[in-house]
């Protein structure tokens, strides 16, 4: 999946931080403080900048090195926090991301950095040429996808800097993308030595999971429209002009983030504003599950954590249901910054439209937008939790009798050919067959979907805490890798203390040692240092061996 970013930059020179004239001008145009006293993000950025100058040889720039702003965060207090992407002559630096806390003044305290190597390249100049590193792409999607006869596959390499897997080297990061035997998309992102040839890494591009309105899944919801004339359009202009449409069982032509053809998302219209019947065969029934699940999502993140849209810039996505032939995915892709729904192929899966399914995919989207963990190891299966995580907690959110919240993953969407109740659980995640219930040294080798269970324990045991217990009609029984007893805070504390890590602390290359001493970071910047919170996630991580 193609991510792109809009650039605020800074070059690092022998003089120091030259700010970009957008930059400045921004800064120059905009108030130093919100109306509650706090720097606005201009005056955050323009702080920030300063300490880059102030900070360079513990941050690890040089004269070869730009910086591009991520992502900005000014907490009630006026405290700053401000997310920087990094490039090395002017290739991208896997790992080379970094944040910079702020005092409210303005001062520099200290400093979030994904990898601490030292980035000095004898020369940026491949051994490997691209064509060779595109046929290694390929080949690695291929094998990828055994047993399905692959159309349409194409790849495109691009130089990078890998500063993720031990000392910094040249590397291609290629995007091999085409079309199952179905029509419908695969994609893997190949990471490999540019001197050697050698494969660094590999990860698959397409995160996944796998009025009024009659839903699916949810019973009747109440849904905000558009009127246009004398029909109503699934649009809600109260929440950025999010939107669902039908993408007619068609699939995407897209090859390195340039879509030659996309499947459509022609909006969904209604004469009486009464969406739905609740069955497959009023193809509106999985656009109010879709419309729903975004109205659900916007709100917790808006509500609880005071994030206004997926990206925090009060713009809405887009829903497309009904895609591909019998697809059994759902994908949020940035390219187009909108959610994808299968309708499932009736044996091991139905509509993907479910609540925790919506959740869960668009949290990828806040993820890109923050951390940006890297979709591989510990940090994908980091993820994939952060996914699970807040989409179980969008399901609680919602308070909807005929979805209630729980702590699986995908309940809804499972059909008997699935074998299993859910997709997974995060009371004891190997009951899948496949999730790690603790940390060990070989976790990172997992797939993603897999090694999120270390997080999903421990989301779980800082929520709910050990030993058997019944909620909602659903039997848990989670236990601890030390055999202790672990209390849980409850799961509003638990969102609070993973967004705040999530978006504050953890970074592109966060493992799971990491994300403990992040959640710690978030718990003792909420409840303090020492606090019974604070205690609880220590007890948490170490209940699954983590520590």
């Amino acid at each position: 999946m193609s991510r792109t970013r809009h650039i605020r930059g800074s070059r690092l020179t022998t003089a120091g931080i030259a700010v970009t004239t957008a930059t400045l001008l921004a800064a120059a145009l905009s108030p130093a403080a919100h109306a509650d006293g706090r720097p606005t993000r201009a005056t955050a950025i323009e702080n920030a900048a300063s300490a880059l100058v102030q900070h360079a040889t513990s941050l690890g720039l040089t004269s070869t090195q730009d910086t591009s702003v991520r992502d900005v965060i000014v907490d009630k207090d006026g405290t700053q926090h401000v997310r920087y992407d990094r490039t090395y002559r002017q290739l991208p630096v896997l790992g080379g991301d970094f944040v910079v806390h702020l005092a409210p003044n303005g001062t520099f305290r200290n400093a979030n950095r994904a990898t601490r190597s030292h980035i000095s390249l004898s020369s940026i100049t491949p051994k490997l040429s691209a064509p060779k590193a595109a046929d290694l792409a390929v080949n690695a999607l291929r094998a990828a996808n055994l047993g399905d006869t692959l159309k349409r596959v194409k790849a495109k390499p691009e130089l990078v800097v890998d500063a993720l897997h031990g000392a910094p080297k040249l590397a291609w990061r290629t995007n091999a993308v085409g079309l199952d035997s179905l029509g419908n998309p695969v994609a893997r992102t190949v990471l490999t030595d540019a001197r050697t040839g050698a494969q660094i890494d590999a990860w698959d591009s397409i995160e996944t999971a796998t009025g009024d309105g009659q839903s699916l899944y949810s019973g009747t919801v109440p849904l905000e429209t558009t009127q246009s004339g004398s029909t109503y359009q699934l649009k809600d202009p109260t929440r950025g002009n999010t939107y669902t449409g039908d993408a007619a069982n068609k699939t995407d032509l897209c090859i390195f983030g340039i879509c030659f053809v996309r499947a459509p998302a022609t909006l969904f219209t209604d004469a009486d504003n009464h969406w739905g019947t609740g069955a497959n065969t009023d193809r509106s029934s999985a656009a109010v599950d879709a419309q729903y699940g975004t109205n659900e999502t916007w709100d917790y993140y808006k509500n609880v954590h005071g994030r206004n849209g997926i990206a925090g810039d009060g713009k809405g996505s887009y829903n497309r249901v009904h895609y591909g032939n019998n697809y059994n995915n759902a994908f949020w892709d940035d390219s187009c910054f909108c959610m994808t729904y299968g309708d499932g192929d009736g044996s091991v899966f139905g509509p993907l439209v479910a609540l925790d399914v919506a959740g869960h995919e668009m949290s990828h989207g806040v993820t890109s937008k923050t951390a940006a963990l890297t979709y591989s190891g510990e940090s994908g299966g980091l993820n994939e939790a952060t996914s699970d995580i807040m989409g179980t907690l969008v399901e609680w959110y919602a308070n909807n009798p005929s979805d209630q919240g729980d702590y699986l993953i995908g309940e809804e969407i499972v059909r008997p050919g699935f074998g299993k109740p859910a997709l997974r659980f995060m009371d004891q995640p190997s009951k899948d067959g496949n999730s790690a219930d603790y940390w060990s040294s070989s976790v990172g080798n997992l797939d993603v979907h897999y090694s999120s269970g270390v997080a999903n324990h421990f989301a779980y045991l800082l929520a709910e805490g050990s030993g058997a217990k019944v909620i909602n009609g659903v039997s848990y029984n989670s236990p601890t890798y030390n055999g202790s007893t672990v209390t849980g805070i409850g799961r509003d504390k638990l969102g609070k203390i993973w967004y705040r890590a999530l978006t504050v602390y953890m970074t592109s290359s966060t493992n799971y040692k990491a994300a403990r001493t992040a959640t710690l970071n978030a718990a003792k910047d909420l409840y303090g240092a020492g606090s019974t919170e604070y205690n609880a996630v220590a007890a948490a991580w170490s209940a699954v061996n983590v520590n």
